[in-house]
C-alpha cells in the first residue's frame, strides 16, 4: 500500500456472518460465502486528492469515460458497476480490452457527467477525474455528492489543480495509487496488488530496453489550429514518453494538458509526433494538418514522417497506459534501429 494511502477496514458484519456460516456448516450444509455480502456494511477510509474520506462497500457505481471504467473492471469489479457514461469523443467501448464487462453493465449516457443523471441513476459511487468529470461549471463535484449522500473517487493524477485537496503524484505512479485505494474500498487489495506489481514489471521491462543515447525529441499533438492542445509534466503521455525512451518537449511545463505555441514546437525540432486519437476528427486528418503547415515543413518528425498514434484510453489515467507505452516503447526502438545502422555504417566507411 502506498504510503501516502493508508486505509482502514472495519468489518462491522463480520461476526454475524461468521456466526451463520458456522450455524450452516454444523447442519452439515456446503455453505460459499459470498465475498461482496460479507464485506456489506464494511467501511474504509482511504484518501481522496489528499483528503482522507471513509467509504461504505459501493453497490451502484457510475463510471466516467474509458479510463474509470477500466480500473473497476480491471479488479474485478463489474457486479458493483451500475454503469457508464461515455462521451462521443472517447473511442468506442466495443475496442476495449473489457468490452465483455461494458455489455454487463448500464450504458447511462453520452452526455458529459452532470449531477442530474447522477441522481437519477440511484448512483452510491462516481469514479471520474477532475474537470474532465467533476466539475463546479456542471455543479458536480465530491463535495455537492457528499451532500447528496453519494460517494465519489477522483482519479489521483488529477488531484494534481484539484482546489482545497491537490495532491502531486507523477502519473503511472497515480495509476498504481488509485488501484490500491480502489483495492481498499472494494475489499479487493490482494487482485490490487497483483495488477500494480504486473504494471510496474511492465514498465520496468520497457524501461530496460529503451534505446541507448540521447532520448529522441517527442511532441504530442491533441488538437489546436492556431495553438496546439498538448502534454505537460501531469498526464500520462508524459511518463510513456519518457519510460519509452524519448523526452516530451514540454515536459519543463508544470501542467497536464495545456496549450502551446507553434513557435515553441519548431524550436524544440521534435524527432516524433505522438498524435492523440480521439474525437471527430480522426488521427490521419490531424496528420494531414500537421505536415501541411509550413512552419512544421523543416521539422524533422515532419520530414522523416514519424507519427505515432495513441489511443485515447492509452493517454488518459487507466491500465491502457501500459499497452500505450508498450507500444510506443516498440515504435522508438524500431526507429532508433536504422539510426544505429546508419551510424555504424558510417563509421566503418572512415
Amino acid at each position: 500500500m502506498n504510503p501516502l494511502s493508508p486505509a482502514r477496514r472495519t468489518l462491522r458484519t463480520a461476526a454475524a456472518a461468521a456466526a451463520a456460516l458456522i450455524a450452516a456448516t454444523g447442519c452439515g450444509a456446503r455453505v460459499e460465502e459470498d465475498p461482496a455480502q460479507a464485506l456489506a456494511g464494511s467501511t474504509a477510509t482511504v484518501h481522496r486528492c489528499g483528503e482522507e474520506v471513509e467509504y461504505t462497500l459501493p453497490q451502484r457505481a457510475v463510471v466516467y469515460e474509458g479510463g474509470s471504467a477500466d480500473k473497476m473492471f480491471a479488479l474485478g469489479l463489474t457486479d458493483h458497476v451500475l454503469g457508464y457514461v461515455m462521451p462521443p469523443a472517447n473511442p468506442p467501448v466495443s475496442e476495449s480490452p473489457w468490452a465483455a464487462e461494458y455489455e454487463k453493465v448500464e450504458f447511462l449516457s453520452d452526455d458529459l457527467l452532470n449531477r442530474e443523471l447522477v441522481v437519477d441513476a440511484g448512483a452510491d459511487f462516481v469514479v471520474a477525474g477532475w474537470n474532465s468529470g467533476f466539475s463546479d461549471q456542471r455543479g458536480i463535484t465530491p463535495e455537492i455528492l457528499d451532500k447528496l449522500g453519494i460517494q465519489s473517487f477522483m482519479h489521483t493524477e488529477s488531484c494534481f489543480n484539484y482546489p482545497g485537496h491537490p495532491e502531486r503524484m507523477a502519473p503511472f505512479e497515480a495509476l498504481y495509487t488509485d488501484m490500491e485505494r480502489l483495492g481498499e474500498i472494494f475489499g479487493v487489495q490482494d487482485r490490487a496488488a497483483e495488477l500494480v506489481e504486473d504494471y510496474r514489471a511492465r514498465v520496468e521491462a520497457v524501461r530496460a530496453q529503451a534505446p541507448e543515447g540521447e532520448p529522441m525529441r517527442v511532441f504530442l499533438y491533441d488538437s489546436g489550429t492556431d495553438r496546439p492542445f498538448t502534454a505537460g509534466s501531469q498526464v500520462p503521455p508524459d511518463d510513456i514518453i519518457r519510460f519509452a525512451g524519448g523526452e516530451n518537449i514540454f515536459g519543463d511545463l508544470d501542467e497536464r494538458w495545456t496549450q502551446a505555441g507553434w513557435e515553441a514546437v519548431v524550436a524544440a525540432r521534435p524527432e516524433v509526433i505522438v498524435v492523440l486519437d480521439y474525437g471527430d476528427q480522426a488521427a490521419e486528418d490531424k496528420i494531414g494538418f500537421l505536415t501541411s503547415l509550413p512552419a512544421l515543413s523543416g521539422v524533422p518528425a515532419v520530414e522523416e514522417e514519424n507519427f505515432f498514434v495513441l489511443n485515447y484510453n492509452e493517454g488518459i489515467s487507466g491500465p491502457r497506459n501500459i499497452d500505450g507505452l508498450e507500444r510506443f516503447a516498440e515504435y522508438l526502438r524500431e526507429l532508433d534501429r536504422p539510426r544505429a545502422l546508419d551510424n555504424t555504417a558510417q563509421v566503418g566507411a572512415q
